[in-house]
């Protein structure tokens, strides 16, 4: 099944309009634990990374604040992101000052804009990201020397971010909703293969490449008919499609797809996958019978071609 966030962008939210869509007990407050993803650490502090060396413009000040923290680690598909708290205008400046290096070689990647309602006061929110995956087990560091720089017409950007985080092992995931299976390797080496049941013909589960988000050892999941506490749920979507446990589907797991877009694993199979995933993992869907999941709807951002990723989304940065 599918289950839905309340913090949606205006885009995202039109995802919740779809048949596929159910709700979740998360109604209220900030994302879980009062900022970042349940399973990743809290927000970086903002740290100046200097003084500019020439007169800080006026304006109204846009700051900056970043989902990662040093010393985390994340899976090869998760982008750097970071929230802006202002509607900027340009993001050349930022899109320049925002130097990122991995394992002390330029990264060659490009930042991308979208509209965010994660953090209030933050409508804006950037994201970098490479070309292909972060390679495994990498150093990666994000030099942000924004404060000082334009940000548009009477905009200026009043903090600079420095961060370190790491990647861990290449864990990618590859559900084929024709066979009815799904593949995990780690490092290139396979890890399981698991049956599932996908999204039936009225409700299909996304496809494209989708990065796990978070993961809840119990996720109430509810939608016409249902209000379940699922175990087990891993989720790849903001609006609501989780890999977890199905025990109720048993008959169908590897045979029929019956879900409401959810991605359903025999009990054993979801909690070994559960313990074994991290966030900022790849997981990787074909055959589903349904379109490829939006990129604003979650870290959705490797459906986005490359020549598009590189104009710079909702403002241009070449």
């Amino acid at each position: 099944m599918r289950s839905s966030r309340w913090w949606l962008s205006a885009a995202t939210a039109a995802v919740l309009l779809l048949p596929t869509a159910c709700g979740d007990d998360k109604a209220g407050g900030t994302w879980e634990g009062g900022g970042a993803p349940a399973s990743g650490p809290a927000p970086a502090a903002s740290a100046p990374a200097g003084p500019s060396a020439s007169p800080t413009p006026t304006g109204k000040p846009v700051h900056i604040r970043l989902l990662q923290g040093d010393g985390s680690t994340w899976g090869v598909g998760m982008p750097i992101i970071a929230y802006l708290s202002a509607k900027v205008t340009d993001a050349h400046a930022f899109a320049a000052a925002g130097q990122v290096t991995v394992d002390g070689q330029p990264a060659g990647g490009a930042w991308y804009f979208q509209r965010s309602a994660i953090y209030k006061g933050y409508p804006l929110e950037a994201h970098y990201r490479t070309e292909k995956y972060w390679p495994a087990h990498a150093k990666i560091h994000l030099d942000l020397a924004a404060k000082g720089q334009p940000a548009g017409k009477g905009l200026v950007f009043d903090n600079s971010l420095t961060l370190d985080m790491n990647t861990g092992a290449a864990n990618i995931t590859k559900v084929d909703g024709k066979t009815k299976r799904m593949t995990t390797t780690s490092d290139g080496k396979q890890v399981f293969q698991f049956p599932v049941s996908l999204g039936k013909a009225s409700t299909p589960t996304f496809g494209g490449t989708k990065v796990v988000m978070e993961k809840d050892k119990v996720q109430r999941m509810t939608g016409p008919g249902y209000d379940l506490k699922v175990p087990w749920s891993v989720r790849i979507t903001n609006s609501g499609e989780f890999l977890h446990s199905a025990s109720w589907n048993g008959g169908n797991i590897g045979q029929r797809s019956t879900s409401h877009g959810c991605t359903n694993l025999n009990t054993n199979d979801a909690k070994k996958f559960f313990d074994f995933a991290q966030v900022g993992d790849v997981t990787v869907y074909t055959g589903t019978g349904g379109p490829t999941m939006p990129s604003w709807d979650g870290y959705g951002d490797w459906n986005v071609a490359w020549p598009t990723w590189q104009g710079g989304g909702a403002l241009k940065t070449t």
